[in-house]
């Protein structure tokens, strides 16, 4: 009877103690995590890594449309595409426009799409679900029929905007035929076209947030602004990073807008970097001056992103 109990309690106790690791867990493991994130840096080496490499080495060189037919008519020229680039009055234009755009698009997007997104998770709302797809509607919609169709609202003589303030007495405006207006019609289109994806990614972040923090910051007497500033700002403050970083990298290359309504003009007003690129290499078929100008864009893009890091780490808006 002793040696029965004695077994039973040694099966107990080796029931209770932590599994042994076996040799080489460790290495298994590191194998299965690289074989779990290698399609993604396969696709990311593929359609990121080597355009980039091949856009740069396309830069130092003469690529046209003579080169598409024979490549013995490629020639390496180093740094001169950058210097006609930099020399180039239109490219700094287009820095300009595109400049502004960000400015001015990044801080209205954003604001519009978390205005739109603690509206809807406010409980007081009714149909909110009909909301969300009303809001989110303009981002999957085709891009040049909503723009055709914005160029009609915007129509100086017949459009529903210019109808809207002649009904206060005030007199029309031409929002696609002059420079001082054209950038603030394509930013009302392009803001009311990408607020809804953002939206979302804000909607759903703010439903994480626990009502606890909302309840007890009531108790201690904060107001609705006072509560949207304390707690909700704080709680959705490294998303609140990741849609600017997202909003600026897609207003800097804000191309089909300008494009579809205005063909980059009136006077050029509204011709981006993207629209400068197009226009040198499928235009003018000098790809490697467009291949420079991508290049460009990219150092912008990734400085500019490198810095709202800084900030935002400064700031503690993550660790």
């Amino acid at each position: 009877m002793t040696d029965v109990r004695l077994n039973m309690a040694k099966v107990e106790a080796e029931a209770a103690a932590p599994p042994r690791r076996r040799p080489g867990t460790a290495l298994s493991r590191e194998r299965a995590a690289w074989g779990f994130v290698a399609p993604a840096l396969i696709a990311i080496g593929v359609f990121f890594a080597i355009p980039v490499f091949a856009a740069l080495l396309l830069s130092l060189t003469d690529f046209d449309i003579y080169a598409l037919a024979d490549l013995h008519n490629v020639r390496f020229v180093g740094l001169q595409n950058y210097e006609r680039l930099f020399a180039n009055p239109l490219f700094w234009g287009a820095m300009k426009n595109t400049g502004l755009f960000a400015v001015l698009g990044v801080p209205l997007s954003i604001a519009a799409s978390l205005a739109a997104a603690v509206i809807l998770n406010a409980r007081v709302v009714k149909w909110r679900p009909l909301w969300r797809v009303m809001f989110f509607a303009p981002y999957v919609t085709t891009l040049v029929a909503t723009a055709v169709l914005w160029n009609y609202l915007l129509h100086t003589r017949y459009g529903v905007i210019n109808w809207a303030i002649a009904s206060v007495g005030l007199p029309p405006v031409d929002w696609l035929g002059q420079p001082e207006n054209s950038i603030p019609a394509i930013l009302m289109f392009v803001v009311w076209k990408i607020f809804g994806y953002n939206m979302l990614i804000f909607l759903a972040v703010l439903q994480t947030v626990p009502d606890d923090l909302y309840e007890a910051a009531r108790i201690d007497g904060a107001g609705a602004w006072k509560r949207f500033t304390n707690v909700t700002l704080p709680a959705i403050a490294p998303t609140l990073l990741l849609v600017s970083i997202i909003s600026v990298a897609g207003f800097f290359q804000l191309f089909a807008e300008p494009y579809v309504m205005t063909q980059g003009g009136p006077a050029q007003s509204t011709v981006t970097v993207l629209y400068f690129m197009y226009e040198e290499g499928f235009k003018w078929w000098n790809l490697g001056s467009a291949s420079a100008v991508a290049f460009v864009l990219f150092i912008c893009i990734l400085a500019v992103t490198l810095v709202q890091l800084a900030v935002a780490k400064r700031m503690g808006a993550y660790e």
